[in-house]
Order: structure tokens, then sequence, then C-alpha cells
């Protein structure tokens, strides 16, 4: 009897010992996951910001002066900045499950680009305002996603 009870005794506390250890890995590697996503959407918004502050200066550098900046130099520094935008977004689609976010991510993109396209200073003003504010909507966003 006390050979049965101690084997039983024994057999709960595994039983027991598994399901919290499980429970911790499964904790562990959530929370791994939120940290991921914590990252991701915070290099993306960073890279948005340095994207659209590079547009910002290469439309100066071509309609007005100063700054007084090489229109080329910029350029490619815009470029740049763009795919460094794209890689992030992609980070951001991979770890997201919310697909609206990651299309929201994606048309923000878009929208930042159409600042070097603007044609007169009245126009490039609501796009600045446009896109800080859709930037500072995505973050508010990402954030109810962690």
């Amino acid at each position: 009897m006390a050979v049965v009870g101690t084997l039983l005794g024994s057999g709960i506390t595994l039983a027991f010992q598994r399901r919290t250890a499980e429970r911790g890995h499964l904790l562990a590697r959530d929370e791994k996951l939120r940290q991921e996503r914590l990252d991701a959407y915070t290099a993306y918004a960073g890279a948005l910001v340095n994207y659209r502050r590079c547009l910002v200066h290469l439309w100066f550098c071509l309609r007005e002066s100063p700054p007084h900046e090489d229109p080329d130099v910029v350029r490619i520094r815009a470029y740049d900045l763009r795919s460094v935008a794209q890689e992030a977004l992609f980070r951001l689609q991979m770890l997201t499950s919310d697909e609206g976010l990651g299309r929201s991510g994606e048309a923000l993109l878009e929208d930042i680009t159409m600042l070097q396209r603007v044609s007169d200073r009245r126009a490039l003003e609501e796009c600045r305002v446009r896109t800080r504010d859709g930037i500072s909507e995505l973050v508010r966003a990402a954030k109810q996603r962690l």
C-alpha cells in the first residue's frame, strides 16, 4: 500500500511539474514574441521618421535655398532610408498577427514617399502633417497589439 501511495504521489508530482514547465515555456515564448514585436514596431516608426525627414530635406534642396546640399547626395540617402524602412516594414508584417496593421504600415510608407512629389510649399506642409499624424497613429495602433 505504501509503495502504491508513493508511486501515485510521484506520478502526480511529475504531472504538475510538467504542466508548470510547459506554462513557463509558453509564458517565456509569449514574452519573447512581445519584445520582438516591440522592437519591430519601434524600428519601423524610427525608419519612417528618418525617411520622412530626408524627403523633406530633399524637397527643400530641390526647390528652395537654404539648405544647400547636392540633391543627388540627398536623393541617394533617401533611397537608402527607404530600403531601411521597407526592411523594417517586412519585419513588422512578419511579426504582427494583425493584417490591418501591416497594410496601414505599407500605406504610410507610400504616403511618405509622396513627399518628394508635391509641387508647392502648401502641399508639402499638408503632407508633412498627414504623415506625422500617420506615424503617431501607427505607433498607437501597434501599442494596442503588444
